[in-house]
């Protein structure tokens, strides 16, 4: 910017000579109304509008003018930027508009459409399973009882009738925490659950005892090194194998459909005395069909195991054995989902294929 002087006739600087005005006023109305959208638009008024534009150097050489030439000056360039800045303006009005339509006829929806979905995901079988039983059994008055699933030696076997030297305490069979000496396992079974219930709790008890459990088998068709089950514990004054009979009865009804039945075979379990294996009538063929594929034409389908509370188990729990007796049984979630609904395979339920848990939708 040129300093103050009082000689100076504004007609004689470039920038304020009234016909480059003019010119520049409609070269930036030209641009403007060349502009055929917002971005076009945008590089007009930066041209015309903006620090190094032909209007905005005229209105900086006002201030070197004399006093008696700023007003006209500054009229004259005032008056071109004012006739620009509306230009910019209708024509931004213009522009937008001309936008919004297109937006409209371009970026219709079709509400009648049908949108595909993607399933992004799907509850896993064995968790509607488990719920299905635990709401069974909390219908009929029982509570859920849950546990760690890191466990102590002691509970894990030795409250349990299981001695030192039973089977199951060795490494084949169970995992153990290092360093061994602390005495630590994955629990092999959610029994730990029902003793701990039974130190913590003055019977009558009524409890279901749902989790994940953990045995050293190998993943196959039929085994898996984790696996879920259910055991149920009753201890109260003047329980019975009928009473045991009557709750698997209940349970298996409401699971497998009405008329649905259990037997009982003797067996052993360190735990229980007397013991028996459950087994249920098929719900496939009612034991009518010789050619049965899912219970082989026995009649017949294994379940898992039950008998009453030994008294020993009670005496370590801190239970009076001569007051109150009691029965248990467990049955595995795994094995009830691949009988009710045919799966063959325990890879296809412990691999995580969404398609697989999919095909059971929200209710089973």
């Amino acid at each position: 910017m040129s300093g103050p002087n009082k000689q100076y006739d504004p007609v004689e600087v470039a920038a304020l000579d009234p016909a480059a005005i003019e010119q520049a006023v409609a070269d930036a109305l030209a641009a403007i109304g060349a502009a055929s959208s917002l971005e076009e638009l945008k590089a007009a008024r930066l041209a015309h509008q903006g620090e190094k534009s032909p209007l905005a150097l005229a209105n900086r050489e006002i201030g070197a003018l004399p006093p008696s030439a700023k007003a006209e000056a500054g009229k004259r360039v005032g008056q071109a930027r004012g006739q620009v800045g509306q230009a910019l303006k209708v024509r931004q009005e213009e522009l937008e508009a001309e936008r919004d339509e297109r937006i409209l006829v371009e970026e219709t929806v079709d509400l009648t459409v049908r949108v595909p979905r993607r399933r992004l995901g799907a509850r896993h079988p064995i968790s509607l399973v488990s719920e299905r039983v635990e709401d069974i059994f909390v219908a009929m008055g029982w509570e859920i009882a849950e546990g760690p699933e890191v466990e102590s030696e002691w509970l894990n076997f030795d409250a349990l009738n299981l001695g030192a030297d039973h089977p199951a305490r060795q490494m084949q069979d169970t995992f153990f925490i290092d360093p061994p000496e602390l005495g630590l396992v994955l629990r092999t079974h959610t029994s730990p659950v029902q003793v701990r219930t039974m130190l913590d709790n003055e019977p009558p008890i009524y409890v279901l005892c749902p989790g994940k459990v953990f045995r050293t088998d190998e993943l196959d068709a039929t085994h898996t090194p984790v696996f879920h089950q259910f055991e149920g514990l009753v201890v109260d004054e003047g329980i019975t194998m009928a009473h045991l009979k009557g709750s698997l009865d209940a349970f298996v009804s409401r699971l497998f459909g009405d008329g649905t039945v259990t037997r009982l075979r003797p067996s052993y379990f360190p735990f229980t005395e007397p013991s028996a294996e459950i087994d249920c009538r098929c719900w496939i063929c009612g034991g009518q069909d010789p050619n049965c594929r899912t219970c082989g034409g026995t009649g017949w389908i294994e379940m898992g195991g039950c008998g009453m509370v030994n008294r020993r188990v009670l005496t370590a729990s801190g239970i009076d054995p001569d007051r109150y007796t009691g029965f248990a049984f467990g049955l595995g979630i795994e094995r009830s989902l691949m009988l009710r609904h045919g799966v063959g395979d325990m890879h296809d339920i412990v691999e995580g294929d969404v398609r697989f848990s999919t095909q059971f939708g929200m209710e089973i």
